[in-house]
């Protein structure tokens, strides 16, 4: 069954199944493929692409894959291989800028509110540093330096992985490209068609990532990665038939 699958859809699934089992065995890979906000003192350029292949746990991978396998084959065979990667990589990249651009702004608020308390917010990117040896101990007193402290010792520390960008951009493009498809998901019970699926979830995915109600999950990325396959396929779709 599983040779059915188109190549490229196939070969990428593979490569996310290998990653996530060598990142199991060997968990010191997360900290150098998963992908840190680009000022963190853990960032490495590698990491832009390689978190697209890092995932967090089981059902993380589990439904990016599923959902890779439900999508992927209809967009490969339709706009061919070489389009087909360009739209996974630049969605996935789209995701990378997007998170990070709000992760900038919050980032930016929260230095400046150390530094209105008199306090050294390089002290935490020191701290931050996966690589870190010394004591964590910071020198806020207060409990509003404490707090801004942490958040940012977060920012720094928590990396970014998953295919999840890379994956919604593929359904940006396949909503885009046939939106008239309908497709049935948990909880609905009829079929939706994905034009009016899509923007719902784009909708939510920024509510979610702009209140900081997330739970763990990085949604301005996925939003990222919707709009890149969105203008891709914009672009791409008059020419359709054209493709080889």
């Amino acid at each position: 069954m599983f040779n059915i699958i188109p190549p490229i859809t196939r070969n990428l699934i593979i490569i996310n199944v290998v990653v996530f089992i060598a990142s199991f065995l060997l968990p010191q890979l997360n900290n150098i493929f998963a992908a840190y906000y680009p000022f963190s003192p853990n960032f490495k350029s590698w990491q832009i692409i390689t978190h697209m292949f890092m995932h967090g746990n089981f059902m993380h991978i589990l439904f990016n894959m599923f959902t890779l396998f439900s999508f992927g084959p209809i967009l490969e065979q339709s706009l061919g291989d070489k389009k087909y990667l360009i739209l996974y990589f630049l969605s996935g990249l789209g995701a990378f800028f997007l998170f990070n651009l709000w992760n900038f702004v919050e980032v930016q608020q929260i230095t400046a509110g150390l530094q209105s308390l008199g306090l050294n917010p390089s002290e935490i990117y020191t701290k931050a540093d996966i690589n870190y040896n010394g004591n964590l101990n910071i020198s806020a007193t207060t409990q509003e330096g404490k707090d801004l402290s942490q958040q940012l010792y977060f920012a720094l520390r928590i990396p970014m992985v998953g295919a999840s960008g890379a994956i919604f951009g593929v359904i940006a493009a396949f909503a885009t490209l046939y939106p008239d498809a309908k497709i049935g998901i948990m909880f609905i019970p009829v079929p939706i068609k994905v034009k009016y699926l899509l923007p719902i979830i784009i909708v939510v995915s920024v509510y979610l990532g702009v209140t900081g109600n997330a739970g763990g999950i990085a949604h301005l990325a996925h939003v990222g990665g919707a709009i890149v396959g969105y203008i891709l396929a914009r672009i791409w779709r008059k020419h359709l038939y054209r493709f080889n």
